[in-house]
């Protein structure tokens, strides 16, 4: 059982659990094992190493079967990438010449030639009618016999792998970790805490659950290993019944109800009746799911159950049968009276709401007064609201000293996204910088002492995660909103996917915009060649799985952005594929190798959005010359089918511009807030590591940090919000 869960320590921690047995000679164990590592662009600590080279052989070749594999999925090396262009980067030939020699060959098949001369006579022909077009014409061992081994290089990307606790230790210290997140987790998140929770029922149990969805995943566990909930909303006990359905705990998506147990009816009847009774006025949050509280209420039957009489009074405020006002309804009544004081008193009662509410009250404000009543009740609110609310409501502030015009980007929970125009009234100054002095001293209170403080300069312009849904499950992945440094000369995205059931095609496809968003070309399968790179040709069906790559040189790009994008052409959805998953290479100059070498891939994440088109990041060539990589993690709706990179120009960099024109809180502005006279701060350089204990952020966590050292990665980038 353990063992099955130690890949979830390794992918959140790069922490190996520490294998027990027997002492031995496993150096050389240790040592073969370190070099499979680095062929995937990973290593052993040097705690790590020493580790595994005193137990016996047998043990440290368990332990790397296990690791190996589970690096070689994230990154994305588990797969056979094989491409359409043989020679790829080489020899890609242009897109019209190509078709070309489709055609001819189709002529030339005696299958095939009647129906081409057809589609020829009318003007018109379908390349997925040609044989020789969308299907690999060589397999993948004669693809590798193409290419020379790639030769190493300092550029290289090279994840160190740490040594870790026992593996019970190390899957009890994640569930925490999870459990107690400040910040809504993904849905792979969420995916490992139900695991996790499984797992660790029966063990220690975090002090507190911030956030709601965690909370139902694991009461869901503690449901089934015949503990009682923890229960104290109303809508604590609706999300438990749709993780015991299996469906959406963060109750955005619709979930059916089945049928259930008679235990697991009483527990969550009891449950109900016991938050009602302790605070009558929580039935206010039942009409927010009014039409789930029904369908609920026809799977508990709460008249079989008089003992529980307030239970049954939720499904009455449900079928309209008791009226319950919400605070939120209760708001809106006394704003269109025109009577701001009265709802800033009462959100005073809500602190989150009232934070969240600010910008409008701000702007419905009618004098100076009402303004600074407003301002005033937030200051005194303010440590009664959580660190990720305060750090949303200080960067929304900054933001809001744009002029009026811009563009606005709204991005849901599973990163779908969408632009308007901006037509609010600015927020007065004096108001919004009072608040925000006000909002800066509230987190420095909360923020613990650093001590010594190590930071590496790659991390400063990472975003705060204020939600794990700005992210994606991966390697190299940062929060939406991040800004890193791309070192390289080459860049190579790649696509893999592998069908579920139907025929499956998706398009990698890279935009080049100008300094003004405006088109300077594309790469696709439409446009295989540029001066600026490559596409390594159309792949149109997946039943093992299929990869497509686009090769840039940097220095030729002409333009300031680049925007790589996966299109959905036809067949199945992000989320309804086996597998897909996207990500980005750097090399050197002229260096050989396969399209696809694990240890030059910088980042891979996984693409389970709800749209048909992704875009992961954007690169952007900074007024220095060096690109930098924009993280979007967002997704278009798109079309049915036939979505295409010439399609969506227009609303792929008008969301572009958005998303670049807003700025992000960010590591280097907490690190500010974290920095005072008793505080020692050193950019890391990569070299050696400070003897004493530290502080340390970073995009990787350094060989030989002192083991009471404070680090903080993009793995429990989390971490750092305060509570």
């Amino acid at each position: 059982m353990v063992h099955r869960l130690d890949p979830l320590v390794v992918r959140h921690t790069h922490r190996v659990p520490a294998p027990g047995g027997p002492a031995g000679d496993g150096a050389v164990a240790a040592r073969q094992f370190d070099a499979a590592l680095m062929s995937a662009g990973f290593k052993l600590s040097t705690e790590l190493l020493e580790h595994l080279s005193g137990l016996a052989a047998s043990r440290v070749v368990g332990t790397a079967q296990r690791t190996l594999r589970t690096v070689r999925e994230m990154v994305g090396d588990h797969v056979r990438h094989n491409v359409y262009f043989v020679d790829f980067p080489a020899n890609v030939p242009d897109t019209y010449d190509f078709w070309t020699r489709c055609v001819a060959q189709a002529l030339a098949d005696d299958a095939t030639r009647a129906g081409t001369l057809q589609q020829l006579s009318t003007g018109v022909v379908n390349l997925l009618t040609l044989p020789s077009y969308g299907h690999y014409q060589h397999t993948w061992a004669e693809m590798l016999a193409h290419h020379d081994e790639l030769i190493a290089a300092a550029g290289d990307r090279m994840t160190l792998l740490h040594l870790g606790g026992t593996p019970e230790d190390e899957l009890s210290a994640l569930y925490l970790a999870l459990a107690a997140s400040r910040t809504p987790l993904g849905e792979d998140g969420l995916r490992d805490l139900r695991d996790l929770a499984g797992h660790c029922a029966d063990g220690p149990q975090p002090e507190e659950i911030p956030v709601r969805e965690n909370r139902a995943v694991i009461n869901l566990a503690r449901l089934t290993a015949g503990h009682d909930p923890l229960l104290d909303t109303v809508t604590d006990v609706l999300r438990l019944a749709c993780a015991v359905a299996g469906g959406d705990v963060t109750l955005q998506e619709p979930t059916r109800l089945r049928t259930l147990p008679r235990p697991v009816r009483r527990t969550l009847l009891a449950g109900l009746d016991a938050v009602v009774a302790a605070a009558p006025a929580k039935l206010a949050d039942v009409p927010a799911h009014r039409e789930m509280w029904k369908r609920l209420g026809e799977r508990l039957h709460p008249h079989e159950y008089p003992r529980w009489p307030h239970a049954a009074d939720v499904f009455a405020v449900a079928r309209g049968e008791k009226t319950a006002r919400s605070l939120d309804g209760r708001v809106e009544e006394l704003l269109a009276d025109g009577d701001l004081t009265a709802a800033v008193a009462l959100l005073r009662t809500a602190p989150g709401k009232l934070f969240r509410s600010l910008d409008r009250l701000l702007r419905s404000a009618r004098t100076p007064d009402e303004r600074a009543a407003v301002v005033a009740a937030a200051e005194q609110v303010a440590p009664d609201v959580s660190g990720r609310v305060v750090l949303s409501v200080r960067e929304h502030l900054h933001n809001r000293a744009r002029e009026t015009g811009a563009r606005r980007v709204f991005v849901n929970r599973r990163g779908r996204a969408q632009t308007a125009d901006d037509t609010r009234r600015p927020v007065p100054a004096p108001e919004r910088e009072r608040l925000i002095t006000a909002l800066d001293a509230e987190l420095r209170r909360r923020l613990p002492a650093a001590g010594h403080l190590l930071i590496d300069p790659d991390a400063l312009d990472v975003a705060l995660p204020l939600s794990g849904r700005a992210t994606a499950a991966g390697l190299g992945v940062l929060p939406r909103g991040s800004l890193s440094p791309v070192e390289g000369e080459l860049l190579r995205f790649f696509v893999y996917w592998k069908q579920t059931g139907r025929s499956t095609d998706y398009d990698l496809s890279a935009l080049l915009l100008d300094a003004r968003y405006t088109t300077v070309t594309w790469l696709s399968y439409t446009n295989l060649r540029e001066k600026e790179g490559a596409h390594s040709g159309d792949v149109t069906d997946a039943p093992e799985g299929a990869s497509e790559f686009i090769d840039l040189r940097l220095g030729a790009v002409r333009g300031t952005y680049i925007v790589p994008q996966v299109n959905i052409y036809a067949g199945e959805g992000f989320e309804e594929a086996e597998e897909s998953f996207f990500g980005f290479m750097l090399r050197e100059g002229e260096r050989k190798g396969r399209p696809f070498e694990p240890r030059t891939v910088r980042m891979k994440s996984e693409l389970r959005g709800p749209g048909r088109v992704a875009l992961p990041l954007a690169f952007l060539r900074g007024s220095d010359g060096r690109w930098r990589a924009k993280w979007l993690h967002l997704y278009l709706r798109g079309e049915p089918s036939a979505n295409r990179v010439e399609g969506n120009r227009v609303t792929v960099a008008t969301l572009l511009r958005g998303l670049v024109e807003r700025e992000q809180l960010t590591v280097r502005y907490l690190a500010g807030l974290m920095t005072d006279d008793a505080t020692t701060v050193t950019l890391w350089d990569g070299g050696t590591v400070p003897a004493g204990p530290v502080t340390y952020i970073g995009l990787e966590r350094p060989d030989g940090l002192h083991p009471r050292s404070r680090v903080v990665t993009p793995e429990n980038l989390r971490d750092l919000i305060p509570a």
